[in-house]
């Protein structure tokens, strides 16, 4: 299917309540990663159009009105958020397969599932208190959780879609006016959520679009009337917008990845190891911040281990994203090809052989085999991968796996492989990490109360189904005070 077939509009702001046009470069194109044809010019926003955006973001913050009729009302719109968006499905499936380059029979799955994030985000606003009458001795003091101020949400191309949606709705359930910029490799996805948020009859500044690379995210980093930055993706970006964010104190939600490990026990099943790390290293074509990258495997099941990964590698149907039977696409933009490329250089610098069974396709796209990269020195193998590349480490006992994997801690995922699950629990616990999935690596929660800290180089802060909404909301308590507490 060639890239011809499919349109994809040339991204514009809303800013203030209208659409305008961004500035555009002349020789820089987002393409196509299935061909590297050209669908759109590289785009940004000019810094006057920046700051009408944060102008007007502040202009229209108020703390608001809170009381049911209130939250029903902006309920209300976050339905008709959720049913726009179901008209729009395919149009968004199709341009995140197009800017990710995750098979559409993937990307139609995620569309298909933001409707139900919109309605839980509206039911969590429904549900949590705004006001809550705390105890205090007869006296009236009250607890009132209230939206920070205008919010920058900046997201990564890997979730075009889902990301965007899911960080926008809960800072506009809590009342934040919310200023998204969308990576520069994948606008357009975000583009189409806006539209449906728009459409659906949102306050005036409730939300606004801007566009561009680093640099429109570092001004709004550092405008102080920004008061939150809600930021997914890189640690080198996440520590830039931290030492920003310093200079006013704003609060930060950074989710940054790392190299998540893997630990396959003692007394692991192979196959169903072997099943869960493949599921892990091509879900999004291995293009998601937790999915699995260090595997520690015990020494007697290393070899096993590596021939079933190698056998299942091979029969994967590697394509164009938007052809129904393929398995998993190309990587999404020229720089993370060429830094997917370089890392597996390094792991192979570092004593590593490598094995890329899969077959690519006819096509001149960002296409690689998913890649199983054997024997390096995992204390030196600690890189991020973030695509379908794994390393492979043997290792004499479950302690020392555990021990490895916590030296160099990815603080965001990890992984427990093992037939006692009591004692692949008990193990998992002890990792350093936000999240451990044992015998699996789905992407969904674990369970409906999930909650995931980012713990060290993971970023600040956390998320989870219940936390959406209080993340863009801080405390603030008001009472009357007494002459008779102690102090």
């Amino acid at each position: 299917m060639a890239s011809s077939e499919i349109t994809i509009p040339q991204p514009v702001n809303y800013i203030a309540d209208d659409w305008s046009e961004c500035e555009t470069f002349h020789d820089a194109w987002n393409v196509d990663p299935n061909t590297r044809e050209p669908v759109h010019r590289m785009v940004t926003t000019s810094l006057g159009d920046l700051e009408r955006a944060v102008h007007h973001a502040e202009r229209v913050y108020d703390i608001g009105r809170w009381d049911d009729e209130a939250r029903q009302e902006r309920a209300d719109v976050l339905e008709r958020v959720a049913a726009l968006i179901e008209t729009r499905a395919e149009d968004i499936a199709r341009t995140d397969s197009l800017t990710s380059g995750t098979p559409i029979s993937v990307t139609r799955k995620g569309a298909a599932f933001l409707p139900a994030r919109i309605r839980s985000t509206a039911s969590d606003l429904l549900s949590i208190p705004r006001v809550k009458a705390l105890e205090a001795g007869g006296r009236d003091v009250r607890l009132y959780k209230v939206p920070w101020g205008p919010a920058a949400i900046l997201t990564p191309w890997n979730g075009p879609s889902f990301i965007p949606a899911a960080k926008v709705v809960s800072a506009i359930a809590a009342g934040c006016p919310v200023i998204l910029k969308p990576s520069e490799h994948a606008p357009s996805s975000a583009q189409i959520i806006v539209e449906c948020f728009v459409d659906a009859g949102l306050p005036s500044g409730a939300l606004q679009l801007v566009h561009g690379a680093g640099d429109v995210g570092a001004a709004l980093t550092a405008d102080p009337r920004i008061k939150i930055v809600s930021f997914t993706g890189g640690p080198g970006a996440g520590r830039a917008i931290a030492r920003a964010a310093a200079e006013d104190f704003k609060v930060l939600q950074l989710e940054l990845g790392g190299n998540n490990p893997a630990l396959v026990l003692e007394d692991a099943d192979v196959e169903v190891a072997a099943d869960g790390i493949l599921d892990g290293m091509t879900k999004l074509n291995g293009q998601w911040c937790e999915g699995p990258g260090k595997i520690l495997a015990n020494r007697r099941l290393a070899d096993p281990l590596l021939e079933a990964l190698t056998e299942r590698i091979s029969k994967l149907v590697v394509g164009h994203s938007l052809d129904e039977d393929v398995e998993i696409g190309p990587i999404s933009n020229a720089p993370h090809f060429g830094t997917l490329q370089s890392r597996i250089e390094g792991l192979r610098d570092l004593g590593a052989s490598i094995r890329q069974p899969a077959q690519l396709p006819d096509l001149d796209g960002f296409f690689l085999s998913p890649t199983i990269a054997v024997g390096a020195d995992p204390a030196r193998a600690t890189a991020e991968l973030f695509g379908p590349v794994v390393s492979l480490h043997d290792v004499d006992s479950d302690d020392e796996a555990l021990r490895i994997a916590n030296a160099n801690p990815s603080g965001l995922d990890a992984y427990v492989f093992g037939t006692d699950t009591d004692h692949a629990i008990e193990i998992g616990s002890r990792v350093l990490s936000g999240e451990v999935r044992v015998n699996g690596a789905k992407l969904a929660d674990l369970g409906d109360d999930s909650a995931q800290s980012f713990w060290g180089p993971a970023g600040i802060g956390g998320h989870g189904p219940a936390e959406s909404v209080r993340v863009f909301c801080g405390d603030r308590v008001v009472g009357v005070d007494s002459p008779d507490l102690p102090l």
